[in-house]
């Protein structure tokens, strides 16, 4: 059984969509919409927007979209029955009791059977490294200085040399093979089976912010490649949402959070004091990750290795935290390489200097820009200021903008004024703008719907116009019947539709609600979210006439090839509709059905 579709409406209706995404991505009011940084695919440029008048998002970048619930089963990797309850409780809404689909069911219990395996893989990890096998790997960390308690408390572990302990461990619980596989514990082999994929190796186990296990990173011990390794993705398991150390720092009474490049750098930290400090999962920062910090902090400092790498890999990371809405700033630990080293060397007070004397990021990727031109060259110094006056332009907020510019014209020994003039000229030539993410369009003339897909593009164009226009309805019921609706999942979107409006409730996003599949919640997103753009009523008045002769002509197609050759009456019908399709084809003048 699943929720009842009053309780399922009552529940989105009290949860306005964008208060929800507002506490997981930060959003800025353009037109009529939000937007903001998607937290489904790394960008840099926001083209993930939020439509309070249709209660729906959508992204032009990745084609991610839905309702309140779609978001969260995405964000949070949840089933569709736990984001009802999770929405139900913000909202203070008691449900009745229920069981779950089958199909949530089964998505539940795969994803509660991942979490026991990981958990199991923990614990056995954990007790590997306590025995004789894992002496080199117990060894290796206390010459790093890491304590028992250290050790303990991030639940560190060890991966035998011989490569199926884990796999014969977990085959004891009687774990079935197929669950085994797609936990991303093991490596799979049509002739030789299944083997462990972490051997001879230290183990980090990775977990959430809730501190259950959903994945781990493993270091070689020896001179093995690759020297780290981290599970792959899984049902429980993205890489690209979570950081390592989280599920600690986000109870940490600090003020901001520390975010560095590896699984010891966090660890040393958190050893010494600094029990905010968080990692990247193996990859580059990414926007979602930026997303989930804004979550419990407003301000990061950024500390990499201080290598050419580093340094790069810190200016990727500022644009990106200063997007979802926190301030950043660069810690500098040279001559030290990194945060482990530095705390080794010169200890915690030290170190808690080096924080305080974090530089400004902004500034900080002004003084890497200047360090790539001849300040001492005149014309050196000209590009200098022009690249710093585009850097400036993308800052959207004028006391902020203000503020940078006299920063920097003091630093760098230019007038303030004479840069302001710069910066104001760049401005009105559009420099530092960001292209806009471009709506997904309708409207096309038959010949272009037949190009973008043909009959099922016309009715993806229809379901458009009505979730745009819904003052078309009772106009287009003269012409458009559910009939016409041939696909099957456009024929049920219409259904619903047209349900809501016959009793005058047009609720394109309670629509969404009624697919639990997330890709058909996609895919009817797509369409509910898409704009029309079209200049003035006679272009919109003859797109809406091509829709509709495109939707008639094949349906009427496909009846005909349907039809029994045997039944005169029948086929004499479907001639006579014909012919009146003809005629609707070629009148001119308007459909009179109001548009506004």
């Amino acid at each position: 059984m699943r929720y009842s579709d009053d309780i399922i409406e009552e529940v989105r209706n009290r949860n306005d969509i964008v208060d929800v995404v507002s506490e997981y991505v930060r959003l800025q009011r353009k037109g009529s919409s939000y937007f903001g940084l998607c937290p489904f695919h790394n960008e840099k440029s926001p083209s993930f927007s939020v439509t309070p008048s249709k209660q729906m998002f959508y992204c032009f970048g990745c084609g991610v979209g839905g309702n309140v619930y779609t978001f969260l089963m995405e964000y949070e990797n949840a089933t569709f029955p736990e984001a009802v309850e999770k929405l139900a409780a913000r909202a203070g809404i008691e449900l009745p009791k229920q069981e779950y689909s089958k199909e949530a069911r089964q998505e539940a219990d795969l994803r509660s059977a991942l979490l026991a395996v990981n958990k199991e893989a923990a614990k056995f990890y954990y007790i590997q490294l306590r025995t004789d096998k894992g002496r080199q790997a117990g060894d290796y960390l206390r010459n790093r200085q890491i304590s028992e308690e250290t050790m303990k408390r991030f639940g560190l572990g060890y991966s035998d040399r011989y490569g199926s302990g884990l796999y014969k461990y977990l085959k004891s619980k009687h774990y079935s093979d197929e669950l085994l596989k797609q936990s991303g514990l093991f490596n799979v082999d049509e002739r030789r089976g299944m083997s462990d994929k972490f051997w001879n190796r230290v183990i980090y186990p990775i977990m959430d912010i809730n501190s259950r296990v959903i994945g781990f990173g493993g270091r070689v011990m020896g001179d093995g490649k690759p020297k780290y390794l981290n599970s792959p993705e899984t049902k429980i398991f993205d890489k690209s949402r979570n950081l390592y150390g989280l599920h600690i720092a986000r109870s940490s009474r600090k003020k901001n959070l520390i975010i560095c490049e590896g699984y010891m750098d966090v660890i040393a930290m958190h050893q010494a004091g600094f029990t905010n400090a968080v990692a990247s999962l193996g990859t580059a920062l990414t926007s979602q990750q930026c997303s989930l910090m804004k979550r419990f902090t407003n301000e990061a400092l950024v500390i990499y290795d201080s290598d050419g790498a580093g340094v790069k890999a810190a200016l990727r990371a500022i644009p990106l935290l200063r997007a979802a809405g926190l301030s950043a700033k660069v810690v500098d630990l040279s001559p030290h390489k990194d945060p482990d080293e530095f705390i080794k060397a010169e200890g915690a007070r030290a170190f808690e200097e080096r924080l305080e004397r974090g530089i400004n990021g902004f500034l900080y990727e002004i003084d890497k820009l200047q360090a790539d031109y001849d300040m001492g060259d005149p014309q050196g110094k000209t590009d200098f200021f022009h690249e710093a006056a585009r850097r400036l332009c993308r800052l959207e907020d004028e006391i902020e903008r203000n503020t940078y510019l006299e920063a920097i014209a003091e630093r760098y020994g230019i007038e303030a004024g004479i840069l302001r003039k710069l910066v104001n000229r760049l401005a009105l030539q559009g420099a530092g703008v960001e292209p806009k993410p471009r709506p997904v369009t309708t409207g096309a003339r038959p010949a272009a719907a037949k190009l973008s897909g043909g009959a099922d593009m016309a009715q993806r164009l229809m379901l458009t116009w009505l979730a745009s226009y819904p003052s078309i309805y009772e106009g287009i019921k003269q012409y458009i019947t559910l009939e016409d609706f041939t696909d099957p999942m456009y024929h049920r979107m219409a259904e619903l539709l047209f349900e809501q409006y016959d009793r005058g409730e047009p609720n394109p996003a309670g629509i969404l609600s009624r697919f639990e599949d997330l890709e058909e919640q996609k895919k009817a997103a797509a369409v509910l979210h898409a704009g029309i753009r079209l200049d003035s009523d006679e272009e919109r008045q003859q797109a809406l006439k091509d829709v509709i002769f495109r939707m008639k002509s094949d349906s009427l197609k496909k009846r005909m090839a349907r039809g029994d050759p045997s039944d005169p009456e029948s086929f004499m019908a479907l001639m006579r509709e014909k012919k009146e399709l003809e005629e609707f084809r070629v009148q001119t003048g308007e459909l009179h059905i109001s548009i506004n």
